[in-house]
């Protein structure tokens, strides 16, 4: 049993890594030496050519990276590394809690060791090439130290709670874990921007101004109550742009990035801030936030089947039968029907993109947020031509063709 669990697992793992690769394959051949017909004048010459290199040579670099994510983790399946670890930890303490939270902070930090080459090349070679890095060694430094610190106090406080219900309930544990998770997405939806985001960038009000005039008009006209206006200092990152809505009820936030401010015009942020106001209206973030939480009680209640199999940990290397063993086993072994649900999730958000892009259109906004996207693609040096099979399996938001034909459709 043990050996036909790690088999599956070593199948899951080699397949779902050839199968990305493959996709990268179909993204790479899919790029055209000159612009399609229907997207000429989005790019000129120079920049499209520039963008094909962007995307080439990430997608090289995502190769190499992630070839060596893979080879790792498989050569600690193969040769029991993960078992190796968790059993080092049981000689230390037979706190369950404690043994979990130890575990995986290890892995993280081995993780974040290991992986700290790529994260580095990726920001001061290629994003530093291209245009796109604004950030200094200490930034990048701190910025990890914060994650790591962040994720390790919020994660761990988490799994702490989880794996103490699962030492008193045992199979009932998944109920208690999806209240938890519940509370702490709806917790973390109303307050990231207030209290994790500040911990790495700063955030101001939007200033008195046309902007800020014409925003407070949009809401009065859809009836979306709009007060907390921010701008995010994102520049100091990267030369990117972004937009976000955060919170709910009178939590609610809107966070745009002056780099976004300073690429497009009044008219084309409003066609933006039109589209995200949509979502609301079209009650797209509550339905995204109630299949969520169905989502994680379903991945959960399977956990619960399988987490106290103890052939799940042997097949890992372990001496002992172990919940985080087991939770990492059962990770891997649940990819299959997280990317069937991930297909799901996509398709559901890319018709919601279109009627969000539908809701400005109404509001006489269209052609702004098409000029808007144009120009945050061009920026971005976005990949106008990606493989359908790459936009079916991966994206969350029609292609900027895709959204630009829906737009000008007068049906």
């Amino acid at each position: 049993m043990t050996t036909l669990i790690l088999a599956i697992i070593l199948t899951i793992s080699v397949f779902f890594f050839l199968l990305e690769r493959i996709l990268d394959f179909l993204n790479l051949k899919n790029l055209k030496a000159e612009l399609p017909e229907e997207l000429q004048g989005i790019y000129d010459a120079e920049k499209y050519t520039k963008s094909q290199q962007y995307e080439r040579e990430s997608s090289r670099f995502g190769f190499y990276s992630s070839t060596y994510s893979f080879l790792l983790t498989l050569l600690m399946l193969i040769f029991g590394g993960f078992g190796i670890f968790y059993d080092w930890i049981v000689l230390i303490s037979t706190n369950l809690v404690l043994e979990t939270l130890s575990f995986f902070a290890l892995l993280l930090l081995i993780s974040e060791i290991l992986t700290f080459p790529f994260s580095y090349y990726s920001i001061f070679v290629i994003e530093e090439k291209y245009g796109f890095n604004k950030m200094n060694l200490k930034t990048f430094l701190l910025d990890k130290f914060k994650n790591l610190l962040v994720s390790g106090i919020l994660g761990g406080l988490i799994l702490a709670v989880i794996v103490w219900f699962y030492t008193l309930t045992q199979h009932n544990f998944w109920i208690y874990a999806w209240l938890i998770m519940t509370l702490f997405t709806v917790f973390m939806m109303m307050f990231y921007s207030s209290l994790i985001v500040p911990i790495f960038n700063k955030q101001t009000p939007l200033e008195a101004g046309e902007l800020r005039s014409k925003i407070e008009e949009f809401s009065k006209i859809v009836n979306f109550k709009i007060e907390n206006i921010f701008v995010i200092d994102g520049s100091k990152r990267s030369s990117k742009a972004n937009a976000y809505f955060s919170g709910l009820g009178n939590k609610k936030r809107i966070v745009l990035y002056d780099t976004l401010i300073n690429d497009l015009d009044t008219n084309e942020l409003l066609a933006v801030l039109a589209h995200e106001v949509g979502h609301y209206k079209k009650k797209h973030t509550l339905w995204a936030l109630l299949i969520s939480f169905v989502q994680t009680g379903f991945t959960l209640y399977i956990l619960s089947l399988f987490i106290s199999i103890p052939e799940l940990s042997y097949a890992l290397g372990s001496q002992n039968q172990s919940f985080a063993l087991g939770f990492l086993a059962f990770g891997i072994l649940f990819t299959p029907i997280e990317t069937i649900l991930g297909f799901f999730m996509n398709i559901i958000s890319r018709k919601n993109e279109y009627q969000a892009d539908a809701f400005a259109k109404q509001h006489n906004l269209g052609e702004f947020l098409i000029s808007g996207l144009k120009k945050l693609s061009v920026n971005n040096l976005s990949n106008l031509t990606p493989h359908p099979a790459v936009v079916f399996m991966h994206y969350s938001h029609p292609t900027l063709l895709q959204r630009i034909k829906a737009i000008k459709n007068d049906d």
